[in-house]
């Protein structure tokens, strides 16, 4: 026992880290592991999918054929010949894509840090959906951002209400989207509005940043081209990454940008962590180019695919009248609005003695002056449940939004 304690002093944080939000996702995470919770909380693929053999062989050959340069420091732009096969990959999408366009992350969220560090200065004003992805919310409001939101319907963001908004805020720096199966809501922007949404972009000069991790996962419908495919001024950013189509343990994801902004984007990486992981940027490229990752990509697309129908069955099926559900066409998530007298964050608890998790809809908007945080929504995942436990979740979770009816 210490007989004399030093005192406790003042931490003196950073106004930054003192204002910023803790993830609701992570910390219902903590929560959810237990296995005889049926968890639709987790944005997580599916694990007994992922393809342990391929890159158990895919890392075993980079270190013992390559380990010399594997295993040693490396650029910040990241292994050349994975850019290359990026730069590859996103031509065929129709985008104007060179290997020195590409800059490899250590995940997608990284991407989202280094153009916060680059654009955003305190007070800029950064337009989102509402909703929109969390994590998104959390990287921009460390950097003391202001939010500007629009509205948000089947179709995606509401590009009307974007450009009554870029009227009134001319000096918006940068519009923020997920446009392809969004998180959370899985809806996904119509071509006529991404083409609307780049001639705004172009009108006000200001730039887009495309987050597009779910683009590769569609289950139905047409594949849309991507906003930075219709970009002939550089003003897109586009962010993607191979954690729902590898594995997201590699923390290997990309960005591409344009010459200018690309520059200062590797200065802040080296600023940040010199480079991604070298040794999982080879297993990854030896993956990619040694096995039929398409084939593994269709495979997963049925998997989820069933998943998805199985949950919006179940929800036709169990979940009372008056609530309201999106039907999405791809991607890991839908989005679920409950009678407006109803408080998600407050059901929570009972859903969890109920053996059953999601994720409380509240945290997805944006903080606004404007308007209070709607509590009466929820997220739900199906890409990491069975069929049969999530026919048996959703059943467990109508149960209890009935017995919240009657509280």
């Amino acid at each position: 026992m210490i007989a004399n304690p030093l005192p406790v002093r003042p931490a003196n944080f950073s106004r930054r880290i003192d204002a910023a939000e803790t993830s609701a996702v992570r910390e219902i995470l903590k929560v959810t592991e237990k296995p005889e919770i049926i968890s639709f909380a987790g944005g997580l693929p599916a694990p007994e999918f992922f393809p342990k053999a391929e890159m158990a062989e895919a890392f075993s050959r980079a270190i013992l054929e390559d380990g010399e340069k594997a295993l040693q420091y490396s650029t910040t732009e990241g292994y050349a010949p994975l850019r290359n096969w990026i730069a590859t990959r996103m031509q065929a999408k129709g985008m104007r894509a060179e290997a020195d366009n590409i800059l490899i992350t250590s995940g997608s969220q990284q991407g989202l840090d280094l153009l916060a560090k680059v654009l955003v200065n305190t007070g800029d004003k950064i337009l989102v959906e509402r909703p929109t992805y969390l994590a998104a919310l959390q990287t921009f409001s460390l950097f003391e951002a202001n939010f500007i939101t629009v509205a948000s319907d089947d179709e995606g963001m509401d590009v009307d209400d974007a450009a009554r908004q870029l009227r009134q805020n001319p000096d918006i720096k940068l519009i923020y989207l997920v446009a392809n199966f969004q998180n959370p809501s899985g809806t996904t922007l119509s071509l006529e509005r991404r083409q609307r949404l780049m001639a705004l972009a172009s009108q006000y000069g200001v730039r887009i940043l495309e987050d597009d991790p779910y683009g590769e996962l569609r289950y139905r419908g047409e594949t849309i081209a991507p906003i930075k495919s219709l970009d002939e001024e550089g003003l897109v950013v586009y962010i993607s990454t191979f954690s729902k189509t590898i594995t997201p343990g590699l923390r290997v994801a990309w960005l591409v940008a344009e010459p200018t902004i690309y520059t200062k984007l590797s200065i802040a990486k080296q600023a940040t962590d010199l480079h991604t992981n070298t040794v999982s940027q080879f297993a990854v490229h030896r993956y990619l180019t040694e096995h039929d990752a398409d084939a593994h990509i269709t495979k997963l697309c049925g998997v989820y695919g069933e998943r998805c129908r199985v949950m919006l069955e179940a929800l036709e099926a169990h979940f009372p009248a008056g609530v309201r559900w999106t039907k999405p066409e791809g991607g890991m998530f839908l989005w679920v609005e409950l009678p407006a007298h109803l408080n998600t964050t407050k059901m929570l608890p009972d859903a969890i003695n109920a053996k059953v998790a999601f994720v409380p809809g509240a945290p997805f908007f944006a903080p606004s002056l404007a308007s209070v945080r709607p509590q009466n929504f929820m997220r739900l995942n199906f890409s990491n449940q069975t069929p049969e436990r999530i026919a048996l979740g959703i059943q467990k979770l109508a149960e209890v939004i009935a017995k919240n009816e009657q509280q």
